[in-house]
């Protein structure tokens, strides 16, 4: 089969043609994209301006879906999304009703949008809401971390935390159940120093409790630790017959790591072993181990020498 062969002038008339086609879609494509079109789209709610005096549970959904007039450019680059991707909420009206109307909210809603975009409804436009009496609690935070230390370095004291304590309110129901509150997790690396930081709380999962304040200041207290040892006398606990009891040896030596800023301040005074009888009288042990009953928190325990230790009984 042969090809046809076109002469240079039947193929410039070609390209002509195939071009005024292209820009015939170009122009009906931009056309198109110019008018107004409606479509759907999901968004969270964030409520505001919560009744002082009253705990609520919406009964619905946090997602809606908004009926939203755009353009076709719009509706092809933004991807049936809104832009934000949600919307702030008054509850001013449920100090005297128990539901709210979205179409009573539509300006306020529309002033929050980046684009020329139009929301023209919501579905459902009505969230009702279920009330309860609200209390307030106090509860203590509690830090999350993950804390990484340069080499021989690490905690020296107490983390401070300020306040230590948080304020909710809500349902008595939910607040029975909250005994402490968390932070969002700390992370810092390669620490060396004493920090300081703010460190917002754990969000709130609970849409009808609310926590105040939202943030408190940490500080960690951090040094160069050494190691050091020291020798305890030995004490003999749970002797109620008052035998006289011989131990070798009578000290036993605890090897710890300090802060270098505590290494003259820790001694034999914060630092107590004891060997503990019952393992003779109730076990049969022949040599008691050596039970260390207080250490210093801000110090890190390497090892006892030795961690058992001979006795005599003499009757």
């Amino acid at each position: 089969m042969s090809l046809v062969k076109l002469t240079i002038p039947e193929r410039k008339r070609i390209m002509i043609l195939i071009s005024c086609f292209l820009l015939a879609i170009a122009g009906w494509l931009f056309m198109a994209l110019n008018n107004k079109y409606v479509y759907t789209a999901k968004t969270v709610l964030i409520y505001k301006n919560f009744p002082q005096n009253k705990a609520f549970h919406p009964l619905q959904s946090d997602t809606v879906d908004l009926q939203v007039e755009g353009t076709g450019w719009q509706l092809l680059f933004a991807r049936l999304r809104v832009n934000p991707q949600s919307i702030d909420i008054s509850l001013d009206n449920l100090k005297n009703k128990n539901y709210i109307l979205f179409s009573e909210q539509l300006y306020s809603v529309n002033n929050q949008l980046e684009t020329s975009q139009k929301i023209i409804s919501v579905r459902p436009d009505t969230i009702y809401f279920d009330f309860s009496k609200r209390t307030v609690k106090r509860v203590p935070v509690k830090l999350l971390s993950n804390l990484h230390f340069a080499n021989q370095y690490g905690i020296s004291g107490d983390v401070a935390i300020t306040p230590a304590y948080v304020t909710v309110s809500g349902p008595t129901a939910d607040l029975e159940r909250i005994e402490e509150w968390n932070t969002d997790t700390l992370k810092l690396e390669n620490m060396q120093y004493t920090t300081t930081t703010r460190i917002t709380m754990m969000h709130n999962e609970r849409k009808n409790v609310s926590i105040f304040p939202n943030s408190v200041e940490v500080k960690i207290p951090v040094d160069e630790f050494t190691e050091k040892t020291v020798e305890v006398p030995l004490k003999v606990i749970n002797n109620r017959e008052y035998h006289n009891v011989k131990i070798y040896p009578k000290k036993a030596k605890i090897t710890f790591l300090v802060p270098l800023s505590s290494y003259d301040l820790v001694n034999e005074r914060y630092l107590e072993a004891v060997l503990d009888l019952n393992e003779w009288k109730q076990l049969g042990h022949e040599t008691l181990r050596v039970n260390i009953t207080r250490f210093p928190d801000f110090c890190k325990f390497v090892k006892t020498n030795p961690t058992k230790v001979d006795f005599i009984i003499e009757k």
